[in-house]
């Protein structure tokens, strides 16, 4: 299924040059043999595999989470919005340890915009993005919450690696965390990485007028209806200062 603007939007959001590179250095070389599987197994003899040691990075964006080595430097993009003349702002953070990738996104978008998007159908139509990009096909998904924000698990498959991740929609930011690694190996710290991310005095909820509340949002696959809804929006102003830094109230 061709993928809708809304898709193609947060898929290159989701940083995929980095997530395409990091299932490229996941590929086996062609000459390898079929029992080379036994040479992916980590710790053969039974030793317990080394513990990823995680550092809290503390980002000026308002949140905290854990990544291996120390704090990585952040990378700054933005794109235009379909038929909008504002745009959303990117900032990510990435490491790598042990063949694993580290990935941690916040997408800034404008409330306008936020506000013509079913939640499901923003954070799915990333997902729809991601795995078209990596040529990965959805293995599961689940709903979750981060503070009562909504957000879903996801994992995906693809011949260059396997992607684990999260997104959470919260006010009118997306974070998306991602981990790419060899499926044959494994990722003993993806979870933690995972379930690491703290908000820091986050936006309340945007909600969506009520004429289009009832929007079926539906799955990953659904997303090119949401395009079109999106299209439609009327140009209602530009993006707050989300990625000022907050202080958690106490």
């Amino acid at each position: 299924m061709p993928m809708s603007p809304l898709s193609r939007l947060v898929a290159s959001l989701a940083t995929l040059s980095l997530i395409a590179a990091a299932c490229a250095g996941q590929q086996k070389p062609d000459n390898r043999e079929a029992t080379s599987t036994i040479e992916e197994v980590a710790n053969e003899g039974g030793e317990e595999t080394p513990a990823v040691a995680f550092n809290v990075m503390d980002a000026p964006e308002g949140f905290t989470v854990k990544l291996p080595g120390p704090p990585p430097q952040a990378q700054r993009s933005e794109a235009a919005l379909p038929k909008r003349t504002d745009k959303a702002t990117l900032v990510t953070y990435a490491a790598n340890e042990g063949g694993v990738s580290y990935i941690v996104n916040a997408v800034d978008y404008p409330e306008a915009f936020v506000a013509t998007v079913p939640a499901e159908a923003l954070i799915n139509g990333g997902i729809q993005g991601i795995a078209g990009q990596v040529g990965g096909e959805l293995k599961s998904s689940e709903d979750i919450t981060l503070d009562g924000y909504p957000g879903k698990a996801y994992m995906l498959a693809s011949p260059s690696g396997e992607v684990k991740g999260r997104s959470f929609l919260v006010g009118p930011r997306v974070y998306n965390l991602i981990t790419v690694y060899n499926a044959g190996i494994g990722a003993p710290g993806a979870d933690e990485f995972l379930t690491s991310l703290t908000l820091v005095n986050p936006p309340p909820k945007i909600e969506l007028p009520e004429a289009d509340a009832g929007t079926d949002a539906g799955t990953a696959g659904a997303a090119d209806g949401t395009g079109a809804a999106v299209e439609g929006g009327e140009d209602a102003g530009s993006a707050p200062d989300a990625g000022a830094r907050r202080r958690r109230a106490k």
